[in-house]
Order: structure tokens, then sequence, then C-alpha cells
């Protein structure tokens, strides 16, 4: 019977973990459309990004339920009572990250049906949404695996990504005088700002996989030589 019951509460873990990551494809989604929608001022596309929304905001509140029913069905043990605090924080960011695609689809709207757009920028903004992507991507793959070399080198992806929000937010400053355009700009830094939080929850996610892995919980930041295997030590 106890034997029965163990392998019932581990097969109930291992869905919820499986529903928590696939909230992440549906953030890649949501990412995919909110950053085409920026390009070509669809808006229509961005409605469509901000309803979904609610499909993400259903997955947290269906595993972070079904994570607190386990617990108080079950007494874990170390290893596992660590997955579950994994998993609540991680589709915790999950969330997060599925409303900041949604505050992105929402500045669509307000900055004008026929704003006026710099390459520069937008171009920029490109290269974030694909950079934050494959860091979304990645942090997916660095739970399921539970790899921690594939969680380090997200702080070295999340460089460039800083990187290209400080450069918008330079070029929103020194965009021009055309009111209009000033007031675009303001509105893709805050597009720029979206993107980069959604990397940093990425991160985040990284970091429950070391905590899975080695059961300590260190952040990123304060780790040297994150990305040449160190992680776990």
């Amino acid at each position: 019977m106890m034997i029965e019951t163990r392998r019932n509460f581990h097969e109930s873990l291992r869905r919820l973990e499986e529903q928590t990551l696939g909230g992440l494809d549906l953030v890649v989604e949501a990412l995919d459309r909110a950053v085409e929608a920026v390009q070509f001022q669809d808006v229509e596309l961005a409605q469509m990004v901000t309803a979904d929304d609610d499909r993400i905001d259903g997955r947290y509140l269906e595993v972070h339920q079904g994570l607190l029913s386990l617990l108080a069905r079950q007494a874990p043990v170390a290893s596992d009572l660590r997955l579950v605090a994994a998993l609540l924080h991680t589709v915790r960011s999950v969330e997060r990250m599925g409303d900041q695609c949604a505050d992105i689809s929402k500045l669509i709207p307000l900055s004008g049906f026929e704003a006026p757009k710099d390459k520069e920028m937008l171009d920029a903004i490109a290269r974030m949404g694909l950079l934050v992507r494959a860091e979304v991507l990645d942090s997916r793959s660095s739970f399921a695996e539970r790899n921690v070399d594939v969680a380090g080198d997200l702080l070295r992806q999340d460089a460039e990504i800083n990187s290209l929000n400080r450069a918008i937010f330079r070029r929103a400053v020194e965009i021009g005088d055309n009111p209009d355009l000033r007031e675009w700009g303001m509105f893709m830094v805050l597009v720029a700002r979206a993107l980069e939080r959604i990397g940093d929850n990425a991160i985040e996610i990284a970091e429950q996989t070391v905590f899975v892995v080695s059961g300590l919980f260190r952040e990123f930041p304060d780790l040297p030589n994150t990305a040449q295997g160190k992680l776990g030590e």
C-alpha cells in the first residue's frame, strides 16, 4: 500500500512538472506573437496575446493548486520536497512571463495605429525577442534535463539582452525632436523592459534547476564561472 501511494505521488508530481514546463511553451507562443505585433503594429494580433494570457494564468492556478494538494496528502522526502518548492517558484515565473507578454501587447494600441517607426529600435527589439525566446527554451530544457551547464549559460545570454535594453533606451533619448516619434520611442523602451524581465524570469527558472540538482539556492550573479560546470559543486 505504501509503495503504491508513493508511486501515485511521483506520477502526480511528474505530471505537474510537465504542466509547468508546458506553460513555457505557451509563453514562447505569446512572446513570438507579441514581438511580431510590435514589428508590424498589429493591434489585432496584440489583442490575441492579451486574451490568451488567461491560458497561462489558468495553467499557473492548476499547477499551484495541484502542488499544494500533493503537499497536503503526502509528506515528501527531501528531494521530492525540493522539486515541489522549485516547481512552485517556476510556475510563478511562467505566470509572470505571460503577464510581461500581455503588457507588451497592451502597449501597441496605445502607441498609435499609424505610429512612427525607427528601424534601429525595431531591429534591436527583434534581436531581443530572439534572445529572450532562446533563454525561455533553454530554461525549459535545463529544468527538464536537470542540466546545470545549460542553466549556467543563460547568464551569458542575458548579458546581451541587458546591453540591447540599454541601447534602446539611449536611442529613445537621441531619437530627435518629432514629438510623435519620441512618444513612440518611449513605448518601445517599455517593450524592451518587458522583454528584459522575461529574460530575468528565465534566469530564475535556471536557478531552480541548480536548486533541484544541488539542494542549494544560489543566485547566478553571485556565482563565478557559472557556465563552466561549477553550479552543482
